[in-house]
């Protein structure tokens, strides 16, 4: 059964098997058979994949090594002894739905080494990572003849630092009643957390092996080093002045081949014109290539290039200072950009100060979905700055994708809050403008920058009144709460608290909201409650904390969750 939440029972499968007999025959189907399988099945057809394929994508699993496959492997094999002999199979994909791993067996079921929907139809993996959340697939859902007598459950791994997908964790059996939960739910679930965790722990090992690298390497004012993994980067202040985009863009890919390719460090010289020449050198750790240091020298004539543009928006860490200066160097080419993030990260107040955002006409899709009124404005080369794009109406995201199909450059700024899976409309165009999308860090993942925000969102004291100062313990309980409402829900403290003070002197840990004064869990948590307090973190966030909506999501009842709450607080 194609499900991410419980439910007391699903179709029938006898039905379920008529009505694929029918669809395959081209036959009208019955009644009451859900939409998504249905769409599921006319997918495999579109894609070519024959019903009776008698061999599906074959071959030893995938060897080649992965920081997925490096974190999962000890988890899973730990776990493998426990699916018992010829009764269940353990399988680990990366997000392309490519083989990576697999222990167990089922009589009949032979392997393969590509899940993908192109190769072998619908399938719990696939509907997995489309729906990042768990999923399962029972017998005559799937459009395979071979796959008619198995049932499956699967689970997406999520990168811990920025929440995208990386792989899946399946467990497949012989077919089930096709009522969830899948009896190996709760193993795919306790193993995709592992996963997270043991990925969460070496991404904070590899992150210190950087930041050791750029230390050792920059050492004094004057020395021009970039530390760079393809994802995050260290700049000396001589490096930020000495670097192009350009010239950044071309060390990023380095970064990138040497870690992903095993390619030399030389692999991807500095274009021309650069200014300056780049002597890199691979970081590892644990064996494995993570980054690349690269000292640069200017060239004899190097001419001194234009400073780039610059926002007055606040924050120096190293997460908002990389996406600024991206959101600057993309917007610089006045093509669509994408500025996502979760609810009050700064995207709009961003847009309004990249070029062309100032003057860009200023458009609510959740005030007005159909933007009927844009396509002259972006047709005529007008910028547009568009809100919330994850509210448009279907029509307004086809007309749009319409559009800049004729006019790819069109000025147009975009700010997206990742949430509820997209239609296929707008992930066209969420796919569309992907190279062109800067993703804004949560406040949680830059607290550093709390104290620089904190005079810069106070309103201005009344006559007579002092700004806000604060106390130790006060910025201590600030930078270490989550701020699921991210740098609007920190002004809106800010603002309370500047406009409603009745005592005077720096503000003390006592007078913040009580979430904020009450900080995070005290206790220790393993790696598994870690991993799961994560998971249900990053959902209440995805649905703005109503907790309702989360327990939906996470297949579990609302007591359950206020029950793991209170423990992680305790």
């Amino acid at each position: 059964m194609t499900t991410t939440e419980q439910s007391p029972a699903g179709p029938a499968l006898p039905p379920l098997r008529l009505a694929r007999e029918r669809f395959l025959t081209g036959r009208p189907l019955p009644d009451g058979v859900p939409d998504e399988v249905v769409a599921a099945w006319r997918r495999a057809r579109f894609f070519g994949v024959p019903h009776d394929l008698k061999k599906t994508a074959t071959g030893p699993v995938r060897p080649a090594e992965s920081p997925l496959l490096g974190a999962a492997r000890p988890v899973l094999e730990r776990i493998a002894p426990a699916l018992g002999a010829g009764r269940s199979r353990l399988v680990l994909t990366d997000h392309r739905l490519r083989v990576l791993w697999t222990a167990g067996s089922i009589p009949g079921l032979e392997p393969c080494s590509d899940l993908s929907e192109q190769e072998v139809g619908n399938n719990s993996a696939a509907l997995a990572v489309r729906t990042r959340r768990r999923a399962e697939m029972h017998g005559p859902e799937h459009f395979l003849d071979r796959w008619q007598d198995l049932s499956a459950v699967s689970v997406p791994v999520l990168a811990p630092e920025n929440g995208q997908v990386l792989g899946t964790v399946t467990v497949a059996t012989a077919l089930c009643d096709g009522c969830p939960p899948h009896p190996g739910a709760a193993l795919a679930e306790a193993a995709a957390g592992a996963v997270e965790a043991a990925l969460l722990t070496r991404s904070r090992t590899a992150e210190r092996a950087l930041l050791d690298a750029y230390r050792r390497a920059a050492q004094g004012p004057d020395h021009a080093v970039a530390v760079l993994d393809g994802r995050n980067r260290l700049l000396s202040a001589a490096a930020e002045e000495m670097l192009s985009p350009q010239a950044l863009a071309a060390l990023e890919r380095t970064a990138l081949a040497v870690r992903q390719q095993d390619l030399p460090a030389d692999a991807d010289r500095l274009p021309e014109g650069a200014g300056c020449t780049a002597r890199m050198t691979p970081v590892r750790h644990e064996g494995a290539v993570i980054g690349v240091v690269a000292v640069l020298h200017p060239l004899a004539d190097a001419v001194r290039r234009v400073p780039r543009p610059s926002t007055t928006l606040t924050g120096s860490s190293v997460p908002w200072r990389h996406a600024v200066e991206r959101a600057l160097d993309l917007a610089g080419s006045r093509e669509p950009l994408v500025l996502s993030g979760e609810r009050g990260t700064g995207k709009t107040a961003l847009a309004r100060q990249l070029p062309g955002g100032s003057s860009a006409r200023i458009v609510d899709a959740a005030e007005n979905g159909r933007l009927d009124c844009l396509h002259s404005d972006l047709a005529q080369g007008r910028p547009v700055l568009l809100r919330h794009a994850e509210r448009l109406a279907q029509p307004g995201v086809a007309a749009l994708n319409s559009l800049l199909d004729t006019h790819p450059d069109a000025p147009l700024l975009l700010t997206y809050t990742p949430g509820t899976p997209p239609g296929p409309c707008l992930q066209r165009l969420l796919d569309t403008l992907a190279a062109r999308s800067v993703a804004l860090p949560a406040l949680r993942e830059r607290p550093e920058d709390i104290r620089e925000l904190l005079p810069a969102l106070a309103p201005r004291p009344a006559p007579g009144r002092t700004p806000l100062t604060w106390t130790l313990d006060a910025l201590r309980a600030l930078e270490q709460y989550p701020w699921p409402g991210n740098v609007t829900e920190l002004a809106h403290v800010v603002r309370t608290l500047t406009e409603h003070r009745r005592a005077s002197g720096p503000v003390r840990r006592a007078e913040l909201p009580d979430p904020v004064r009450e900080g995070p869990a005290a206790r220790h948590l393993s790696a598994m409650e870690h991993a799961e307090r994560t998971t249900i973190l990053d959902a209440l966030r995805r649905h703005g904390g109503n907790k309702a909506r989360t327990a939906a999501a996470l297949g579990i009842g609302r007591a359950t969750l206020y029950r793991k709450l209170r423990g992680y607080q305790g």
